[in-house]
């Protein structure tokens, strides 16, 4: 039986992150994957040159004309870019009941902003609180939560904070963080649980949270419980930044089709 998500998500032209590697993990773990485009971007390895919002109305139905025809639970969102938008995916996320791993995109790794200042408000507002699962990053954590994130406990902290502006589990990514080893901390509001990951030395990681958020949707679409749908997509993770593709002439991608020998890149 077919299993089905959705990634609300900006285009990425050099196909390295956004909506086309969602697509890429989302097939790779056996999951129709129905895309939502909110941005069109140019950009490759080292540069974002260009951002074209979509409309928010086009949004809207984007996601009502999928959602009237296939049959989606669960989705994920990467760059939303504006407040509009924000609200408008908010707005479509509670009418369809949609269970959402929310990705905050904020900047890209080059260093371009993905989701302007003022939508960091409605992110939190409206969003967040609607949110299955959320995945921010280090960085991310700290804008959100306000707290300084320096190591595991603030971690900790800052998680208790994103929890409760409402989502039902947060995930705080390490990997921003110095050391050896990259710990996650995921938080339900009841117990932490903490996941450490040997780090790998390389440049080439673009798109590997857009990796994650996708594969948490895909294992939870396939009857994964939340827990484990994190651990099994955070496994997947590792081994698309292990074979992440050298490519480009700045910072190349995580690799979600690892597993095809004719894409085992390495780094």
């Amino acid at each position: 039986m077919i299993k089905f998500a959705m990634t609300i998500a900006g285009s990425d032209s050099g196909a390295g992150a956004g909506m086309q590697q969602d697509l890429k993990a989302c097939t790779m773990l056996g999951v129709y994957c129905a895309t939502v485009i909110t941005a069109i971007t140019a950009q490759n390895t080292f540069e974002v040159t260009g951002i074209h919002e979509i409309p928010p109305k086009m949004v809207e139905l984007q996601i009502d004309t999928v959602l009237r025809d296939l049959p989606i639970v669960y989705g994920k969102t990467g760059m939303l870019s504006s407040t509009e938008i924000v609200k408008s995916v908010a707005k479509k996320v509670k009418e369809h009941s949609l269970k959402l791993v929310v990705d905050p995109v904020m900047v890209a790794k080059s260093g371009a902003v993905l989701l302007k200042q003022e939508a960091i408000a409605s992110l939190k507002n409206d969003l967040l609180p609607l949110a299955y699962f959320t995945t921010p990053n280090a960085v991310e954590a700290e804008m959100i939560s306000g707290v300084k994130v320096k190591g595991v406990e603030d971690m900790k902290v800052a998680a208790e904070k994103i929890r409760e502006l409402g989502p039902g589990f947060v995930v705080i990514k390490g990997g921003h963080l110095e050391g050896e080893t990259v710990t996650d901390v995921v938080f339900d509001g009841k117990a932490f649980k903490t996941f450490s990951y040997p780090r790998i030395k390389t440049k080439n990681t673009h798109g590997g949270g857009d990796t994650l958020a996708a594969a948490i949707a895909s294992y939870l679409s396939r009857g994964y419980t939340p827990l484990l749908a994190y651990s099994y997509a955070r496994r997947f993770m590792q081994k698309s930044i292990i074979h992440s593709l050298n490519i480009g002439r700045g910072y190349g991608p995580a690799n979600p089709m690892h597993s095809m020998k004719s894409f085992r890149g390495t780094d």
